[in-house]
């Protein structure tokens, strides 16, 4: 791998970042939101731009509608980030619950298969958390997204230095 240290130091910033948002788990939801609510507005404008060139008119006017929509919801986020939070943290708990549900459900159906296990756990694992955030809210609302994202940033982080220092080997 030509530029394995660039990877290897990605991996290492993105593990630093995580123990940051890890040790301030409310900057970290901040963040988590703003960036949540820019991706609403950027998505919001490319559909608008979409709508804007299609020429199928049925089609124009409801990606135009999403489009406005996206730009409204990230703009509310970024004036009232805590509300913001408070929505999301609520629709990842009612997401973990419904994932939940359904892997167990998926694992019943499928006794006696080898992902038995592994999705019945993953299933419960989920529940687990929805029923923590849930229990919890809207308290957990300052802390969750930002724990989310210390979680993916360090084992994003972990893979990327996993594959820089395979890289080198590879190099050598």
């Amino acid at each position: 791998m030509k530029h394995w240290l660039l990877v290897l130091i990605a991996g290492l910033v993105a593990i630093i970042g995580g123990i940051v948002a890890l040790l301030n788990p409310l900057a970290a939801t901040i963040v988590a939101t703003t960036l949540a609510a820019w991706l609403f507005i950027i998505v919001g404008l490319l559909l608008l731009v979409a709508a804007i060139s299609d020429a199928g008119v049925s089609h124009r006017f409801w990606t135009g509608l999403l489009g406005v929509l996206a730009i409204l919801v990230g703009a509310r986020i970024l004036n009232a980030p805590i509300l913001g939070a408070i929505t999301l943290t609520w629709m990842v708990a009612v997401l973990f619950l419904a994932e939940g549900v359904v892997k167990v459900l998926l694992a019943f159906r499928s006794r006696g298969m080898s992902f038995f296990w592994p999705v019945l756990l993953s299933g419960v694992l989920s529940v687990i958390l929805a029923i923590m955030i849930l229990s919890n809210f809207p308290e957990s609302s300052v802390w969750v997204l930002g724990v989310l994202l210390a979680i993916e940033l360090i084992s994003t982080g972990a893979s990327l230095v996993a594959l820089g220092l395979y890289g080198k080997r590879v190099e050598a």
